[in-house]
């Protein structure tokens, strides 16, 4: 902004800012040339549209003195020459517009003040601090006769602008359908190859495809010889030709067993990809991204899926991966180890024998019977067993752990003591029986006796 009047001039420029990362120091310098005494420069940081501003420093050139106006009492802002402000550790919050005002004195009359302003506006990146995947809709079961759509989640907090993300498989760049999101009504948008807009469809197999699964299944119901490991039953070392007994037995029995899909699908699975932005109240955006197709266990068991952030703010792209995996060995855990009579049983999952992803879903059985409560099934990590009776002695109890790429079941026995403190409750509850039981006797034949006499 420039000013001139036939006492003097005066001119005003402020040099641009390039963009800037949070925590960097900026330098804010205000230009001026003037043949008037200078009265003072004032720098305000410009809110809501311009129509308030904030004063946020001030030099005052009569007293050759500084003031700072900022909100907290941090000095935040250093006054290098008369005309710079530094701000170090810049926010966030400190993007925006900012105005620098010079008054001088006029040389006509020495008393009024001539001002003129510029103008800058600091634009503040911030690079995301967090990013996550996980799978949508989960724990989900395992279908073993239909196709399924699955569905990861990318999302990326606390950039500004907004970052790009993009997903790959096994290192490879996934080429991908892009659509909108019914919900956000946003443009889904994305720099891996998109091949045009279509609807998501779904893929489940018609009769002929079931039919032509089917045909490849044994005379037990097991592929083939079509997967990468055949279906077969695990065991736990020392379990061989063991009958679990009373007496001696103090780890749990443990079967495991594996299903695989008795359904066959594409080699080529269509990718569809959509993203939404949620801007937040300090001025980044969540970009949550999600990648869709039709899950194919036989392909995707063990693929290693990662999600990829690109920002201005970083130097080289963010990412996290995940490894597609079925549940494989479920190790069961049973408190007390020593189960007694009237005890209070917790039999829980404590891991696998691998990495699982998305995270499974727990069903607990009885064999052969129903729960304590008569249910015929519980769900959950952990099953709890209140007080349990004698009668419990050797069941059988399923733990079937399953996800969308596959399923297994564990078993794992009960074996039931005695309880000591209620046999001797029970020993002197019959011995008190008893007893009674005696003086009644007694009665009665005294009563006898005396009638008859």
């Amino acid at each position: 902004m420039c000013f001139f009047s036939v006492a003097g001039y005066l001119t005003v420029t402020i040099e641009p800012l390039p963009p800037v990362v949070v925590g960097e120091t900026v330098t804010l310098k205000c230009n001026f040339k003037t043949d008037g005494r200078l009265r003072e420069i004032v720098w305000y940081r410009v809110t809501d549209g311009g129509t308030i501003k904030q004063k946020i420093f001030t030099y005052d050139a009569m007293f050759n003195t500084n003031y700072s106006h900022m909100e907290d009492y941090r000095k935040r802002e250093d006054l290098v020459y008369q005309s710079t402000v530094r701000l170090p550790e810049v926010r966030i919050s400190d993007n925006g517009p900012y105005e620098c005002h010079v008054g001088i004195y006029d040389r006509a009359t020495r008393e009024k003040v001539v001002l003129a302003s510029g103008n800058v506006f600091l634009t503040v990146m911030s690079p995301p601090n967090n990013i996550s995947v996980m799978a949508e809709n989960t724990p989900a079961p395992f279908s073993r006769y239909q196709a399924q759509n699955f569905t990861l989640v990318c999302t990326a907090k606390g950039g500004k602008p907004a970052p790009s993300v993009y997903f790959k498989r096994d290192g490879e760049l996934i080429e991908v359908i892009s659509y909108v999101q019914p919900s956000t009504g946003e443009q889904g948008g994305t720099s891996a190859g998109v091949r045009g807009a279509r609807p998501l469809i779904s893929r489940d197999l018609d009769d002929t495809k079931l039919h032509r699964s089917l045909s490849l299944l044994d005379s037990e119901g097991r592929s083939a010889r079509l997967y990468t490991e055949s279906p077969q039953r695990f065991h736990t070392q020392g379990q061989q030709a063991y009958e679990p007994s009373p007496a001696t037995e103090t780890i749990p029995e443990t079967v495991v067993s594996r299903e695989f899909p008795r359904w066959v699908h594409s080699t080529d699975p269509l990718y569809y990809f959509s993203h939404i932005h949620v801007p937040q109240s300090d001025g980044s955006v969540v970009v949550q991204a999600k990648l869709t197709w039709t899950l194919n266990p036989q392909l995707d068991n063990d693929a290693l899926f990662s999600c990829e952030v690109k920002h201005p703010a970083l130097s080289m792209p963010m990412q996290t991966e995940v490894t597609l995996a079925a549940p494989k060995g479920p190790k069961l855990s049973m408190t007390p180890t020593r189960a007694k009579v009237g005890d209070t049983v917790r039999i829980s999952v404590q891991g696998f024998q691998n990495e699982v992803f998305p995270e499974p879903l727990f069903t607990w059985t009885q064999v052969g019977g129903h729960m304590l409560d008569g249910s015929t099934e519980r769900e959950g990590r952990e099953l709890v067993l209140e007080r349990v009776p004698a009668e419990l002695n050797g069941s059988m109890y399923r733990c079937t752990a399953q996800n969308p790429l596959g399923s297994t079941d564990t078993h794992i026995r009960l074996i039931v003591f005695e309880n000591p403190s209620m046999m001797k409750r029970n020993q002197n509850n019959e011995a008190t029986g008893t007893r009674a039981l005696g003086l009644t006797w007694i009665a009665v034949v005294f009563t006898v006796t005396v009638e008859l006499t």
